[in-house]
């Protein structure tokens, strides 16, 4: 900072702390020695002419400010709310609290500014001590106003006949707690109910006692007096602006939220923050205005609408001629927290931590989630502190809302210096720098999207529009690769003439209209352009009036290529974001698309997904969970079909979702019990003695997209007479057949998003008719004496997917015991062999030239039912047969063995990949499980040669 030797303070100015030094000398006040004190004092009486006035016209105030040592310390929480609340003990009357309020918001405003302009507090503190200062100057305020309008008008109240309080929200830097030195407080006033007042002179409607109210706040807080004013105070962000009621009630509010709001306000929503009333009621209109602010699916309509915003304040600062103003101005604070909050309206419903109000906490999670860059992030940091600083040191000199850069000579040096450079050269460079960082940042955010060269662009305008004579069209769409134009042109016929009597709104027309050129030049460059026509035009048709999508495809064009690659290769794909196009957001970053996540990063992706839900919000929790699931096998699809994957591990990643999913549900369902209930006693456990047993594809680890879930529900329970720990304990048994019912709820109900999985529970004991949950113990007997054959086959495939440690390794143990078992090696045959006949008979699909992939002769049951009739049958003797559960490893430990003979083990394994890989080439086609008779002849055969020779014959196994 430059000596005021060589930059002398204002005489003026001087001549003002010498009046004050006159006055300390006449009252016997020291006068601090200290150097430091002295340097800062020359400091602020050059910034700030407020300062140096308000010292001379008062000087006990600052003469108390030195005495008190607040000058020169931080306040700590309460401080200045308890402060005011001793100032206005004795107030009574709105004159006094009037006066009351100005010396107090003139003596904090001096400590503020001296510690801020003396580089005593950081600009965190001194944002912080005015936010503070105004909040606690509405609500002590409010509070005495509220009772005195009590007292003269009566008490408004509810339908139940509760007394009502007034809900202030504030908004802006006021709301985010980033309240500048001389800003107003932007406020919007609300209250609970409708209704009357009770007890007044006359009758009243609650609208009217709090309108009046919001009144009387204002006029305590911005009427200017002898004294000055408090802050300023701007309520027209209120519905319907300066025209609407000062105070609405709830019900009001949403229904101007829901119906009338402009999208301006969404982004002035982003930072409202209650500043008082009843916690309840605030917490009633907080989640009423959370879906307004931040929707469920990626909403970047976003930055449409504020890059127009921008355009409209660009142009009246133009107009204006205010290029000097360094909040709107290019490169501003504006266009800094533009930048956070786009992200926070695009995003925020789906990623909650986003829904905070400080802008430098929005770009700390961009900079985490890999939003934005962490250089730019740091960028941005420090272009908005020191952004920040020259507003305050702007504001600073004569308590005046100003952002405009100084013009005079005289104004320009003494802001250089109180941002501590020795001239405005000096001091403009580094601003401009500054800006230039910020407008570069904000240029790149906001930028239009970019289209790709024409590429015969104007035709497929003209062909959207159907400007052309047919076979024109049919031309452009021969010769851009479709085989059948003439389908392909009815097609987009069909869309255009569907999407017109839909009644799109005017943003959605001209959204579909900048889309659909886009839409039909990269469908055609697809290797199967007429598939993918059709499945695109489909997830089109179902996002068409809900523009948020269509703004989404704009702003990001690479979606389009995405969702055109893949649905050329699947229908499925496209069928799954038809109906849930919350899907579409998978394909924004193809770096995740195409990588899909494996246990810890399910684990961590579903931590977030679900850490803002409510633990009683079933629904929430439930949609969460299927946007979960479904945007991973999303991820899964994309993969395999790009073959990034290899086939083999496709069903691991899929086993690991419903694996993850799985868990998820178990400890939701188990904390809703235990809250209610306590927790089971007497049980062998170390968490919840409850275990989720996969069976089938699950326990197999084989997974196919959307295969049901074969689940088994075992307790630990040791005691039948055990109850619960809890105040409505239930017994054991009752808890967790609860838990099981409520399992099944979460992952069957159809949400918004779908289901979960489909659950198949009839692997249980006794079947359908069993209990739903067993204990251990019966588990463990029903399959010692009383299971058939084929519930030991199925026992081969089954293993923990979730639960209590303690009972998984019991389990094992059973598990073991069971499949190790001496067995009549002819017995087993016929049994297992009898078996398979009677579900070949029932179940097998192959006719009319198709063959089907599981239940045919040589299909893919055959391979698992010889497997597990070589377990079972040479368990006893070789127990590693029991430790896998997956065919391939089962396949692998017979060869290692050498209990098959010659090369069977090898060709049944090569036999079963192959086969499943047309089964998931199946699924993903939306085919049935079947395939030309024709197909894998010689693995087919080899089967039914292997079936008849273990199966059928048996002597070779023999030899």
């Amino acid at each position: 900072m430059s000596s005021n030797e060589t930059n002398p303070v204002d005489p003026m100015m001087e001549s003002h702390w010498r009046d004050w030094l006159a006055w300390a000398d006449e009252n016997g006040v020291m006068v601090s020695a200290d150097g430091d004190f002295a340097r800062i004092r020359e400091r602020v009486w050059d910034a700030s002419e407020y300062v140096a006035v308000s010292v001379q016209r008062h000087p006990d105030e600052f003469a108390e400010l030195i005495a008190s040592g607040d000058l020169a310390r931080s306040y700590g929480a309460g401080d200045l709310d308890a402060r005011l609340a001793a100032a206005l003990a004795e107030v009574e009357g709105e004159p006094a609290l009037h006066k009351a309020l100005r010396l107090f918001r003139r003596r904090e405003m001096v400590r503020i500014i001296w510690r801020d302009i003396g580089q005593l507090a950081p600009l965190a503190e001194t944002l912080e001590d005015l936010s503070e200062l105004a909040d606690v100057c509405i609500r002590r305020t409010l509070d005495l106003l509220h009772d005195w309008t009590c007292a003269e008008l009566g008490t408004p109240r509810d339908p139940e006949g509760r007394a009502l309080r007034m809900v202030v929200l504030g908004m802006g830097k006021l709301g985010a707690r980033e309240l500048n030195l001389s800003s107003d407080i932007d406020l919007i006033f609300a209250f609970a109910h409708g209704g009357e007042v009770e007890g007044g002179p006359r009758v009243l409607s609650n609208e009217q006692f709090f309108v009046r109210l919001g009144q009387r706040l204002v006029q305590a807080l911005a009427t200017k007096t002898i004294d000055g004013f408090v802050f300023r105070v701007d309520t027209r962000l209120r519905p319907f602006g300066e025209v609407g009621p000062l105070a609405m009630s709830f019900q009001a509010m949403e229904d101007y939220y829901q119906s009338q709001a402009r999208e301006w306000e969404r982004y002035a929503m982003i930072k409202a923050r209650p500043v008082a009333g009843d916690p309840d009621d605030v917490d009633a209109l907080m989640g009423m205005l959370r879906p307004f602010v931040y929707r469920r699916y990626l909403d970047f309509g976003a930055f449409e609408s504020l890059r127009d915003l921008k355009q409209m304040i660009v142009k009246e600062l133009n107009r204006r001629g205010m290029e000097g103003n360094i909040k709107l101005g290019p490169g501003g604070i504006r266009e800094i927290e533009f930048i956070g909050q786009a992200f926070q309206l695009v995003r925020g419903g789906r990623d909650p931590d986003l829904q905070v109000r400080p802008i430098l906490q929005v770009l700390a999670l961009l900079a985490e989630r890999e939003l934005m860059p962490a250089e730019a992030v740091v960028e941005l940091d420090t272009a908005y502190g020191f952004l920040r600083l020259v507003e305050n040191r702007l504001q600073a000199h004569r308590d005046k809302q100003t952002h405009t850069l100084p013009e005079d000579d005289q104004g320009r040096a003494r802001l250089a210096r109180s941002m501590g450079f020795s001239d405005w050269a000096a001091f403009a460079v580094v601003l401009e720098e500054h800006r230039r960082v910020v407008q570069g940042h904000f240029d790149h955010v906001f930028a239009a999207p970019v289209q790709e060269p024409d590429r015969g662009g104007s035709a497929w305008v003209a062909l959207w529009n159907g400007d052309q004579d047919e076979m024109r069209e049919l031309s452009i769409l021969e010769d851009a690769g479709f085989v059948d134009p003439a389908a392909a042109r009815t097609r987009i016929e069909h869309f255009r003439d569907g999407t017109a009597r839909k009644g799109l709104s005017s943003r959605g027309r001209d959204r579909l209209a900048q889309l659909m050129p886009q839409v039909l030049r990269i469908v055609a460059g697809c290797d199967l352009p007429d598939a993918a026509l059709g499945r695109v035009l489909l997830v089109l048709e179902a996002v068409a009036r809900r523009t948020a999508y269509l703004a989404m495809m704009i702003e990001h064009p690479s979606i389009l290529s995405q969702l055109a690659r893949l649905a050329s290769m699947s229908p499925w794909f496209t069928d799954k974001i038809q109906h849930h196009p919350l899907l579409l957001d998978e394909l924004i970053d193809p770096r995740r698309l195409y990588a899909p996540l494996r246990r810890d990063e399910l684990e961590s992706e579903l931590d977030a997904l679900l850490a803002h839900v409510d633990s009683e919000d079933l629904e929430q929790q439930m949609e969460r969970l299927h946007q979960f699931a479904q945007g991973n096998m999303l991820r899964v699809a994309a993969a395999d079909l790009t073959e990034v994957i290899p086939l083999m591990v496709v069903s691991d990643y899929l086993t690991e979702i419903a694996e993850v999913a799985v868990g998820r549900v178990l400890e939701q369902a188990y904390a809703h019990l235990s809250v209610r209930h306590g927790h089971p006693t007497s049980i062998l456990g170390e968490t919840t003695g409850f275990l989720v047993l996969g069976y089938g594809k699950l326990g197999g680890i084989e997974l196919g997209y959307g295969s049901d879930l074969d689940l088994v529900f075992l307790h630990g329970t040791e005691s039948i007479n055990a109850m619960t720990d809890g105040q409505k304990e239930i017994s054991n048994e009752q808890f967790y057949a609860r838990l099981g019912q409520r399992m099944i709820h979460m992952m069957t109900t159809q949400t918004a998003s779908g289901a979960l999985y489909e659950v198949d529970m009839r692997l249980r004991p006794d079947g359908a008719k069993g209990m739903l949950v067993r204990s251990i113990g019966s588990f463990a007997a029903y399959q010692e004496s009383e299971a058939w054959t084929w519930e030991h086959q199925a026992l081969i495939r089954a293993r923990p997917v979730a639960g209590d440690p303690a009972l998984m390794r019991r389990f094992a143990e059973v598990r073991r015991a069971i499949l190790c078992r001496e067995r009549d090696p002819e017995r087993l045959r016929i049994e297992v062999r009898d078996m398979r006949a009677k579900m070949r008979a029932n179940l097998d699909k192959t006719r009319d030239g198709r063959f089907d992939l599981k239940q045919g002769a040589g299909g893919i049951a055959d391979i698992e039912f010889m497997v597990q009739y070589a377990v079972l049958r040479w368990a006893a003797a070789y127990p590693a047969l029991v430790d896998w559960t997956d065919n391939i490893r089962l396949l692998e430990t017979l060869a290692q063995l050498d209990l098959l003979p010659g090369q069977s083990a090898e060709d049944l394994a090569e036999a079963y990949k192959a086969l499943r890989a047309a089964y998931h080439r199946g699924a993903l086609q939306e085919q049935p499980k079947t395939i030309p008779v024709d197909q894998l002849l010689a693995e087919r055969e080899r089967v039914r040669t292997l079936w008849h020779d273990l199966m059928e014959d048996g002597s070779v196994l023999d030899a």
